[in-house]
Parts: C-alpha cells; structure tokens; sequence
C-alpha cells in the first residue's frame, strides 16, 4: 500500500518565458556545461539551492533573470522545483568534487 508522489500538472501562464527560463537551466545543467556551471557558482560564493541568488548572479545567463521576472508566481514556484530537481540530477562524482556547494549548512 504504497503510493507514488505524482506531481500535478498546472498549466504554464507564460509559455515562451517559461521556456526561455527552462531552456537556461537544462543548459547549465548539460553534461558538457554542468563541471563550468558548478565552477562559477563556486567562485561567486553563491548556495547552490538559492535559486534566485544564481539567477540574479547572472548564472544561468544574462536573460534568464528578465524572463523569469515576468512569470506568474505558479510559473516561478514550477521554475524553481525544476532547477532544484535538475540539481539533484547531478552526478555523484561531480558532487564529491563540489561537496561545499551540496552540504547544508
């Protein structure tokens, strides 16, 4: 008697900012940028789970930042869970290498 956490679907209000947003962070989280993304959050000081410190940062690129601006709080709140799910996703060795970004505290 176990039951799976299913996500409910909620539609997107804005979807090309939506995307534009979603497009950055599957970016910075690809297999040939994620080493880089970890490498400049590290050196900018940034918590890795502080969304809106990397995005404002300019981490996830230089228009990321206007085009979540101009979401919807539920479009934020999706926003956010995808570029912490996105983290989670990381490799296990990269986040060894990185611990300091990954520890709480």
């Amino acid at each position: 008697m176990s039951a799976l956490h299913e996500q409910a679907a909620i539609p997107v209000a804005d979807p090309e900012a939506f995307g534009a947003v979603r497009s950055a962070i599957q970016t910075a989280f690809s297999t040939q940028k994620v080493k880089d993304f970890l490498r400049s959050i590290e050196r900018a000081g940034l918590r890795i789970r502080d969304f809106e410190s990397v995005l404002n940062k300019g981490a996830l690129g230089a228009a990321a930042a206007g085009e979540y601006s101009r979401l919807g709080n539920g479009d934020q709140g999706q926003i956010r869970e995808f570029y912490l799910a996105s983290l989670e996703k990381v490799t296990p060795e990269l986040r060894t290498q990185f611990f300091k970004l990954y520890a709480y505290y």
